[in-house]
């Protein structure tokens, strides 16, 4: 399995729309979503999952930052935009919901995109093939879907991108 994520150009580093150097906000967050498409998902998937982190952002705010969460993804191509404009799947809550952020859960539900404040960082956008469809609530948690994840995973993949405000 491999999703190809057209966002990030053939330098490694996502285009400046998806992050703060773009034009689109929701809530306040970098709000244009970047499309991906999934290939080769095994049979018997049944639905997908969707982390998009920022390992980087421990040097910054001392924890993982969480940008988007996907859960009962059915398509296997998700567009661009999509987060924040009624889409087919579930989405979680993501850091702007946290200690450092400022917004409520339903707020921070959906894609908030990058804006590292020290340099480039790198996103990773992880997709899963599950063997069912978890059913999680609109604003759902990393640790939330990792544990219903559990014991569904049948492949993985992952693209990284890179995203600097300088």
């Amino acid at each position: 399995m491999r999703v190809e994520c057209p966002a990030i150009g053939p330098d490694g580093w996502f285009g400046d729309q998806y992050g703060a150097k773009g034009t689109v906000f929701v809530n306040g967050m970098p709000g244009l979503s970047p499309g991906f498409s999934i290939k080769d998902a095994p049979e018997g998937t049944k639905s997908f999952a969707v982390v998009f982190d920022d390992y980087d952002a421990v040097s910054a705010a001392g924890f993982l930052w969480v940008h988007w969460l996907i859960s009962d993804l059915k398509d296997t191509e998700v567009k661009e935009g999509a987060s924040h404009n009624n889409p087919p799947f579930t989405e979680g809550s993501n850091n702007w919901f946290s200690a450092l952020g400022d917004l409520t859960r339903e707020q921070a539900t959906g894609y908030g995109g990058p804006a590292p404040p020290n340099g480039m960082h790198r996103y990773t956008l992880k997709v899963y093939a599950l063997d069912t469809v978890l059913d999680l609530p609109s604003g759902f948690r990393l640790n939330d879907l990792y544990f219903a994840m559990e014991g569904h995973v049948l492949a993985h993949c992952k693209a990284v991108g890179k995203y600097s405000t300088d």
